[in-house]
């Protein structure tokens, strides 16, 4: 469609004698666009100016669509030779600014539209600039490593566009902000110093060409001051020293800047690579509250500086900076992107208008306020357009007189200057309140009074690490009251108070959780919770404070996905991350935000014992799918491609009955069928025997191994052939001959609960198979009832209970009744893992399956609840009122007497139903 055909609107002409020169300097321009260029002329003294000047090119320009007619501009400037580049640049910043203005007023583009070819405007002048200048730096002989006789050349230089200019979103009479770099790994050591001076001087030029006023007018103002350390670094910085400067020095201001940085001009490879590098220190591993003070203390300062204090007054307010204005949607869609960007890559984007579309897809803020705030947004850049457009001055300022606010009225096709200032007024003080109450610290609520025994406790809280600096007190002492307010709320003030006071020690450092419970204050209610009732998973959390981070995601509380989605879950997270290391710090951060929400949900009540113990075995076999692949391909690099199939990963144990306690260790065996390759193909080859015990290590180590960011599991391999005297991992044809021809009965014990969690899945299905074959040949009652009462005996000397709460350990006791299943279940020729399936599978009597099936669900329920609560033997009298209670929700039991009294009789029936079956224990037979 033509300019003409999709006009939506045109300004009423404020001088209706300039609108009649400018028809007639453009007599060719009739009916409707007559209109807008009288409209846009009678408004602004600047399009006026331009009409005139470019009256030949406009009016052709307008004939068609107005895209032709940028992109035949754009094209211009990139044909430009050098001699003709000042002059040139500048004949194009006229067309493209007459073009888009006339676009804007008519309706014919959107602000969109309007700032992204503004911003290509820019991008090809600043390109055009950078090519001319590095090159003549070249030809005189200046740059190292290029000829004098060089084609346009960059010299590894970049323009990075910072602000509106990075984000597209570039305003009608906008300076431009870059920071300009070169990549030092371009140039040998010796030749770098000459390499910056020549950029350096290039720059300058670059500037000087770009911004000077000449007879032809100016190209953009161009700012280079947001480059690290302005006062003290050159105008083109090597990419190194800006990166330290960065990772030691970046303040959140300089973060929240790059949020919209892009390689704009030059060597767009370099400034990508670059950027990249520059994550880390833009966008943080854990959602950061504390972005939210920074940003409010920057805002403040913004107010203090040019007087924007009190209330909103029309006269002279300005659009961008003021209250209400397009700083504060900018700086709120900003700060919540810094807070969870880190997180979600989807947040990292740099448009505005689509970066609070894309919080509230995610649920960061409602969805009517991203749409009112975008729709502010819009209507606040127009009105800042026809600032700009009148005088083409980079200036925010609403008119001071009432003939300044009818021509504003008229420019925006208004007239109606009462209406014009209600709608301003109304979108200003909206945007303020919305963003205001974001920002701003609500008032404390006054601290409740305390007893004597709280306040000594809360004396040696600044002696805490957590409270070391001013600002950890300052954000604290405005969250102290809310936390004793909680805390005075709840049923055992002092205590629940003294287990905080064992969280609040452990925390190495505070701003981050204070911040992210003052802008959450519902997590207050989590923490005093878990501190009260599993202090265990508070001492966790003051060194994994990170892990609050899941809550905050929107769907903490959901219901469990399941093993294939939380697999899915992690295969797309680790496919995010290009190194080893950073896949398994990601994995840990991952594995233990789910570790807290299952413990969490069973602290709840949200979900059963029995279900947490699945929940904690789908994340561990999810975590042991994923890594095992990214193990062999980092082994890969030295030692070349698995040979042949590949390993299998079986979890044995706990993790083979998918049923793992809060502190569970994992029970792994390896096996691998190399299918008669003898060595591996990579640079450093290695026998298939030393490959794959040597993959297995690089597994457990990557599983187990302290990091950054922890461990993800102990692993126990005893259960493998051999025991530790075996290889760590087993052929798979010796373990076949092992299991059919030398294993004891306890290894195909351990076999009723092996089962494939990661690896080769045909070689998993092989191995299934085989086992049901070795399980139903090999559980005749006269070979497994006088071994297993054997195992029963030297267990009974090996391992004594640890007190009468103890549900493991002992006759009739939890890990009695699971070798009793697993028994039965090898008599059966049994293939299924849980423990109640093996018991059901039994040639047992109903009553004795009753009773096993009920001693063992007791056993568990409390065994979960006590490695959630302690790390240790379970003692009463260290848990607290909150754990003990939790016990007895857990155990549905009525009093900690009843529950040793329940413990005792299912344990006496489950021992006297195991002895009918295997006898009582006697002293274990010599070795």
């Amino acid at each position: 469609m033509t300019f003409q055909n999709r006009m939506t609107r045109a300004p009423i002409p404020f001088d209706p004698d300039r609108g009649i020169d400018a028809r007639a300097a453009l007599p060719d321009v009739t009916g409707p666009l007559g209109d807008l260029i009288a409209g846009a002329a009678g408004c602004s003294p600047y399009l006026f100016s331009l009409m005139c000047r470019e009256a030949e090119w406009i009016s052709p320009a307008l004939n068609g669509a107005p895209e032709e007619a940028l992109a035949l501009a754009l094209d211009d400037l990139k044909a430009l030779a050098p001699d003709e580049m000042a002059a040139g640049l500048r004949r194009g910043k006229r067309r493209i600014a007459l073009l888009a203005g006339l676009a804007d007023l008519a309706g014919v583009w959107d602000l969109a539209q309007v700032t992204q070819a503004l911003t290509d405007l820019a991008d090809t002048a600043v390109d055009r600039a950078i090519r001319t200048t590095v090159t003549q730096e070249a030809r005189r002989g200046k740059l190292p490593g290029f000829a004098r006789d060089s084609e346009e050349v960059t010299g590894g230089m970049v323009a990075l566009a910072m602000g509106k200019m990075g984000a597209g979103e570039l305003n009608y009479s906008s300076d431009i902000d870059l920071i300009c770099l070169f990549d030092e790994s371009q140039y040998e050591d010796d030749s770098y110093f000459d390499a910056r001076t020549s950029l350096i001087r290039a720059t300058r030029r670059m500037a000087t060409l770009l911004s000077e006023v000449t007879g032809d007018g100016y190209v953009f103002r161009t700012d280079l001051r947001l480059r690290p350390d302005p006062s003290s670094t050159p105008v083109c910085m090597a990419m190194d020293p800006a990166e330290r400067y960065y990772e030691s020095m970046g303040r959140t201001w300089e973060r929240a800047a790059h949020i919209k940085a892009r390689p704009a001009a030059g060597d767009i490879d370099a400034g990508e690579a670059y950027l990249e590098r520059l994550v880390p220190f833009v966008w943080r591993k854990h959602l950061d509250f504390a972005a939210i003070q920074d940003a409010h203390d920057i805002r403040l300062k913004i107010r203090a500086h040019n007087g924007f204090t009190g209330a909103i007054t029309l006269p002279e307010h300005n659009m961008k900076l003021g209250r209400g204005g397009i700083r504060e949607i900018e700086f709120f869609t900003q700060t919540r992107q810094l807070i969870a960007g880190g997180r979600d890559r989807e947040l990292r984007g740099r448009g505005t208008v689509a970066m609070l579309g894309e919080l509230a897809k995610k649920d960061w803020i409602p969805s009517e306020t991203a749409k009112i705030l975008a729709t502010h947004y819009r209507a606040h850049r127009e009105v800042e357009h026809r600032l700009q457009m009148i005088s083409d001055a980079q200036t925010h300022t609403l008119p001071k007189t009432e003939k300044g606010f009818q021509r504003l009225a008229n420019f925006m096709g208004q007239g109606d200057v009462s209406v014009l200032k209600r709608e301003i007024r109304e979108r200003l003080e909206e945007v303020h309140d919305l963003t205001e109450s974001f920002f701003a610290p609500t008032q404390a609520r006054a601290a409740p009074e305390v007893s004597a025994e709280m306040k000594n406790v809360m004396a040696g809280w600044p002696s805490y690490p957590a409270l070391r600096s001013s600002r950890a007190v300052h954000i604290f002492e405005r969250l102290k009251p809310e936390i004793l307010s909680r805390v005075m709320a709840s049923a055992y003030p002092e205590q629940t108070l003294g287990q905080f006071d064992g969280f609040l020690a452990g925390l190495p450092a505070g701003v981050q959780l204070f911040s992210l419970f003052e802008a959450n204050p519902q997590l207050i209610d989590l923490i005093l919770d878990i501190s009260s009732i599993a202090p265990n998973l508070a001492k966790y959390l003051a060194s994994n404070a990170q892990v609050f981070d899941a809550v905050i995601g929107g769907s903490f509380f959901d219901a469990w996905p399941g093993l294939e989605a939380l697999q899915g879950d992690l295969s797309v997270l680790l496919a995010g991350y290009s190194d080893y290391e950073s896949q398994l710090d990601a994995v840990r951060r991952w594995m233990k935000e789910w570790h807290f929400r299952i413990g969490v949900h069973h602290l709840r009540g949200l979900i059963s014992a029995n279900e947490a113990g699945q929940q904690y075995a789908d994340l561990a076999q999810a975590v042991l799918a994923e890594v095992w692949p990214v193990v062999g391909v980092e082994f890969a690099r030295k030692h070349g491609t698995v040979p042949g199939r590949g390993g299998v990963v079986l979890g044995m144990g706990s993790l083979g009955a998918r049923r793992l306690h809060a502190a569970s260790d994992l029970d792994l065996i390896v096996i691998y069928d190399a299918q008669d390759v003898e060595e591996s193909d990579g640079r450093r080859p290695l026998a298939v025997r030393t490959y794959f015990a040597r993959l297995t290590q690089a597994f457990v180590t990557a599983l187990s191994a302290p990091m950054a960011e922890g461990r993800l599991y102990e692993v126990d391999m005893r259960l493998r052939p051999s025991g530790r005297a075996g290889p760590v991992a087993t052929n798979w044809a010796a373990f076949k001959s092992y299991q059919l021809e030398e294993a004891w009965v306890w290894e195909h014990l351990a076999l009723t609960r092996a089962r494939p969690v990661a690896g080769n899945e045909a070689l998993a299905a092989e191995f299934e198979a085989f086992r049901a074959e070795v399980l139903g040949q090999n559980g005749a009652a006269d070979r497994v009832i006088p071994q297993v009462a054997e195992m029963r005996a030297r267990i009974s000397v090996a391992k004594t209970p640890q007190g009468d709460n103890d549900a493991k350990i002992g006759e009739g006791r939890l890990q009695d009744v699971e070798l009793c299943a697993q028994a039965v279940a090898l008599m059966a020729g049994f293939t299924g893992f849980s423990v109640a399936e093996q018991i059901q599978a039994g040639n047992l009597l109903p009553a004795q399956k009753q009773t096993l099936m009920e001693a063992g669900q007791l056993m568990w329920q409390l065994q979960a609840a006590a490695r959630l609560l302690n790390e240790g033997p379970l003692n009463v009298e260290d848990i607290g009122v909150g754990g003990v209670h939790f016990l007895l929700r857990e155990t549905g039991c009525e009093s900690l007497d009843d529950m040793r009294n329940r413990l005792a009789e299912a344990a006496n029936s489950a021992q006297m139903v195991i002895e009918d079956l295997f006898g009582q224990p006697k002293e274990p037979l010599d070795d």
